[in-house]
């Protein structure tokens, strides 16, 4: 008998297909992967009519089918204790990414392996190794405290009660729900149930966390309390996190990569720096002025004027003449304040969507940053 767990796996399938059956493909993973993709898809036949009672009876006997690609054939790897945001506009393909990753869909094409596992046989030892968190969905019981629901998910995952005990005391204080965890779940608040959510999510000690906008509807308070507890959960136990957010302070303060999906497919790859160099290399320099001057003056720069009210101005200028605007506008300008900054996430982002619409046929490349 193979010693490996994913031969093994591939062994009792062959033995259960019976001879002449082969076993489904994993993906091989690649060196030092804790998850790997190949050609990930996803594709749904969805009828289609148009409004009215005569469209309705004509759809009875003929009707008409489109292929809708949610995800069309991505492939990437995730190291061990990585932490990821998967990020892309509405309907891009993120949360059916994740559902195949967790198990919930069975992909239309392509192999995954998840911390050695084929995510769709949902076996009892992948459902130890992962966890899946989404903003818009709750397990609470909405009745009955969270404490309730700590203790069912530790007889589910058959948690020895001293184990059980030390990582819900870790949980309690890392997220301070100390207070909350008695009360029933309809009269938490949202940012109280989020983090309930996770404290009971996170109860088996998984190894991969797939959050799917877990600081949505969240107020800026929460969403920073959320966000310091993702990266010391992560530091401390090693956890591999792949994370999809439409808040980019989220992404900036989390996420060290960022892979980048639209219209099902991966259009990027890599760093967020690097993201921003490659789609907005301007820098945006901000001005405070201590009184108005006329607008000449700041045109005189030699930077593109983006803004300009009263004592206020935006210029945009390229990265090599940065250190010369500066000096130029310090000595001669009224500066009271200045200051340099990238240009805006939910920027640059719009500007890569828009780069890469709809495609006509496959094989749109991704593009990688180089390491």
């Amino acid at each position: 008998m193979p010693t490996d767990p994913t031969q093994q796996r591939a062994a009792q399938g062959a033995d259960l297909g019976g001879a002449g059956a082969a076993p489904e493909r994993v993906a091989p993973a690649a060196a030092g992967s804790l998850i790997t993709v190949e050609g990930l898809a996803k594709h749904y036949r969805v009828h289609q009519r148009s409004a009215g009672v005569a469209a309705a009876l004509r759809s009875l006997l003929r009707r008409r089918w489109e292929t809708v690609r949610a995800v069309d054939g991505i492939s990437f790897s995730i190291a061990p204790g990585e932490r990821i945001g998967f990020l892309g506009p509405n309907g891009a393909g993120k949360t059916t990414t994740l559902k195949m990753l967790a198990g919930l869909l069975h992909p239309t094409a392509g192999v995954v392996s998840v911390a050695g596992f084929r995510p769709a046989e949902r076996s009892r030892d992948f459902l130890h190794a992962i966890t899946l968190v989404a903003g818009q969905k709750q397990q609470l019981l909405w009745d009955l405290p969270p404490a309730d629901t700590f203790e069912l998910n530790r007889a589910i995952y058959e948690i020895p009660r001293p184990v059980f005990r030390q990582r819900l005391d870790e949980l309690v204080e890392l997220l301070e729900v100390g207070e909350v965890m008695r009360r029933p779940a309809r009269q938490l608040s949202l940012g109280e149930r989020m983090k309930c959510e996770l404290a009971a999510a996170l109860l088996h000690r998984p190894r991969v966390l797939f959050l799917d906008e877990p600081t949505i509807g969240l107020d800026i308070t929460m969403q920073a309390s959320l966000r310091r507890f993702i990266a010391t959960y992560n530091e401390r136990h090693g956890a591999t996190v792949l994370l999809t957010s439409h808040y980019m302070a989220d992404v900036a303060a989390l996420c060290p990569r960022i892979v980048v999906i639209n219209h099902g497919r991966i259009i990027y790859d890599g760093s967020l720096p690097q993201l921003v160099r490659r789609t907005r290399p301007e820098k945006r320099v901000e001005l405070h002025l201590e009184r108005a001057i006329p607008r000449p003056e700041l045109e005189a720069l030699g930077a593109r004027l983006v803004s300009f009210e009263g004592t206020q101005a935006v210029l945009h200028v390229e990265q090599g003449d940065l250190k010369r605007l500066v000096t130029q506008a310090l000595a001669a300008l009224p500066v009271v304040d200045l200051s340099v900054a990238d240009a805006p996430l939910e920027a640059v982002l719009a500007d890569l969507f828009a780069a890469t619409p709809a495609p006509a046929a496959p094989g749109l490349p991704a593009i990688v940053a180089p390491p």
